[in-house]
C-alpha cells in the first residue's frame, strides 16, 4: 500500500481520525507507574547475590578458626598436616604422588593479602570441581625482606584452617620443592 504525501508528512484525514476516536471513545489512559523510567538505559545486569556469599564464606572460613597445633607435625625441615583421625599412610601416598595433581595455583609476587584472596577463591573452585590433588606454589622467599618466606608460613596455615583439606605436604623437588604444597582435599 502506497502512503500519499499527506499521510507521509504526519497529517490525516479528518475521516480518518473520526474513525479512530470512534474506535477508541470507550478507553481510558493506562496510569504511569509511580516512578521513573530510565530511558533509553538497559536494566543493570544480575548480582550473583549467592555465588557473592559463597565466595565471602569461603574467604571467611579459610582465615578464621581454631587451629589444632597437634594436627601440625613439624619434622624437622618439613612442615606436613593431616586432619585428625586420618591414616598417616595417607601422607605417604601424597608424598609418593599417589594422586596426580590436577590443578595448581601459583603465588609468587603477591602480597599476603592478595595471596589470601586467590587461595581462597582457587580452593573454592576446586571443591566445586571435585578435585582432589592440587598444588599451591608459594615460593621459598628468597626475594621477600630478609630472604624470609612469608608466604609459605601463612599459605600453610590458611590450608590447615580450612575443613576440606584432609593434609598437605612439600612437593617433591620436581614440583616445586620446599616452595610448594601438595594438598589433598576432599573427595
Amino acid at each position: 500500500m502506497r502512503r500519499s504525501p499527506q499521510h507521509q508528512r504526519g497529517r490525516l484525514p479528518a475521516e480518518d481520525i473520526a474513525l479512530f476516536r470512534d474506535a477508541v471513545r470507550d478507553a481510558r489512559p493506562i496510569k504511569k507507574p509511580n516512578r521513573t523510567a530510565a530511558e533509553g538505559k538497559a536494566a543493570p545486569p544480575p548480582v550473583p547475590v549467592q555465588s557473592l556469599l559463597d565466595a565471602h564464606d569461603a574467604l571467611k572460613e579459610s582465615v578464621s578458626g581454631p587451629i589444632d597445633w597437634e594436627q601440625m607435625m613439624d619434622t624437622g625441615e618439613e612442615l606436613v598436616f593431616l586432619r585428625p583421625g586420618l591414616s598417616r599412610e595417607i601422607l605417604r601416598r601424597l608424598r609418593r604422588g599417589h594422586w596426580v595433581v590436577q590443578d595448581h595455583l601459583d603465588l609468587h609476587g603477591m602480597n599476603s593479602e592478595q595471596a589470601r584472596q586467590l587461595l581462597a577463591q582457587f580452593l573454592s573452585a576446586c571443591s566445586r570441581r571435585a578435585l582432589r590433588c592440587i598444588r599451591i606454589v608459594h615460593g621459598k622467599g628468597l626475594r621477600s625482606p630478609r630472604r624470609e618466606p612469608v608466604l609459605k608460613n601463612k599459605v600453610r596455615v590458611w590450608l590447615a584452617r580450612r575443613d576440606d583439606v584432609l593434609a598437605f605436604c612439600q612437593a617433591p623437588a620436581n614440583q616445586g620443592g620446599g616452595g610448594a604444597l601438595l594438598v589433598l582435599l576432599k573427595g
